[in-house]
């Protein structure tokens, strides 16, 4: 694959494109990272590093996790306290701002290409979540249903079902219907929305576009029509029910790191239309059972844990399919311990397991060679299904007419109190 050169990109931040290859020493070592694909060196896995200085993000660092606990006085997110969300752009301005008093809104999105989610699509909800309550602002909810129809061929009318049904897993994290606003592409996308969308459009030339997110003269011309569509969320006039008058409103989008391209094209254009730069609080991808490569595939299902695996099957995946750290024998594994960077079952327990003690015991101890591998997968089979089954209850819950009520174009009436 030849590198990609860049062309007409007026912004340092659009510097870097969206499909990842640096070469070092001669050689090209290809690691991908673009909102249709995540995929490291082969035997290897995503170098974060080089993903911060070729996307030009930052690190969170301690700093601004403390500033989080003092100004919402509550404890900072398991995420957020273990460096899962882990760049940012701009977060520190969004947090100078609510220190100013000024409010903001939250912005996350889900392309519904399957009907069951797995666990790695939960976690930007559940962090969304925990930003929704901890500084009690509203939250749009973008499901682009359009986007999965072009990428994934799938007909207008099986995007639509699967937006639905995704959204029923969105609400079972616990939302707030007084505060959030669901919406489809298909649904939603006209008026305001669509004049904004337009204007995107005028600002982004299609050498740009190229560069950032790397289309093809094979792509349809659906593709590259597609990012203002994600972009103009961003921008609060999008929503004149929720929003009227409020155009200096700012935007914090959480979301893994793989959607950095399109906000780094809308970062861009913000300014010259009339509007604040989005923030963005990027998380890791949450890895595979078979090691840490990229992320969890949704066309292998023995790859993932979805929100709709028996408790058998749980059992039986993290059993059979969750790589281990640890030695090849008892003997060696005594002597040598595990090698928790490569550990798949410790490392879901990071995302999962609450109790930072407990992390900490289990970190030391299997890494000392005192705790058996097989000790690590029974503690996870634990908290995985109980996270999943708890899941479970809450989606049964959920009804068409809450789908609807969550969707339905209406003020919010809690929105910032």
């Amino acid at each position: 694959m030849k590198h990609k050169q860049l062309l007409d990109l007026d912004s340092q931040e659009n510097q870097n494109i969206g499909a990842m290859e640096i070469k070092e020493n001669g050689e090209e070592e290809q690691q991908i990272v673009n909102p249709w694909k995540v995929e490291a060196k082969e035997g290897g896995k995503i170098d974060y590093d080089k993903l911060i200085d070729q996307f030009g993000c930052q690190r969170i660092n301690q700093s601004l996790v403390k500033r989080v606990r003092r100004l919402t006085s509550r404890a900072p997110h398991v995420f957020l306290r273990r460096d899962i969300f882990f760049a940012h752009r701009d977060f520190n301005e969004i947090l100078d701002a609510y220190e100013r008093g000024e409010k903001f809104y939250l912005y996350t999105g889900r392309g519904p290409s399957s009907e069951a989610l797995h666990l790695g699509h939960l976690i930007p909800f559940m962090f969304t979540k925990y930003l929704q309550d901890a500084f009690k602002v509203p939250l749009v909810i973008q499901l682009t249903d359009d986007e999965k129809c072009m990428w994934k061929n799938l007909t207008v009318e099986e995007s639509q079902r699967l937006a639905r049904e995704n959204a029923k897993d969105i609400i079972a994290c616990g939302f707030d219907i007084t505060r959030t606003f669901i919406f489809s592409d298909f649904d939603y996308v006209g008026g305001a929305f669509y004049k904004n969308m337009v204007k995107v459009g005028k600002c982004v030339t299609y050498n740009k576009v190229v560069g950032i997110f790397g289309f093809t003269g094979e792509d349809h011309i659906g593709k590259v029509s597609f990012p203002p569509v994600q972009a103009v969320p961003s921008f609060p006039s999008s929503f004149p029910h929720l929003f009227s008058g409020q155009d200096n409103l700012r935007c914090l989008i959480p979301c893994a790191i793989d959607q950095d391209p399109y906000f780094r094209m809308t970062r861009d254009v913000a300014p010259r239309i009339g509007y604040h730069k989005p923030a963005l609080i990027e998380s890791l991808f949450f890895p595979a059972l078979q090691g840490e490569t990229g992320k969890m595939s949704a066309s292998d299902p023995n790859s993932a844990i979805y929100v709709t695996d028996s408790a058998k099957d749980i059992k039986s995946k993290i059993n059979k399919f969750a790589f281990s750290g640890g030695q090849d024998t008892i003997e060696k594994h005594r002597e040598l311990g595990a090698d928790l960077e490569v550990d798949i079952p410790y490392k879901y327990l990071k995302f999962f397991l609450d109790d930072d003690i407990e992390l900490a015991y289990i970190g030391k101890e299997y890494g000392a060679g005192r705790m058996l591998t097989g000790e690590v997968k029974q503690r996870l089979i634990q908290v995985l299904t109980e996270i999943v089954e708890r899941h479970r209850r809450a989606r049964a819950a959920v009804t068409d007419e809450m789908v609807d009520a969550f969707m339905a174009v209406r003020p919010l009436p809690n929105m910032f109190d």
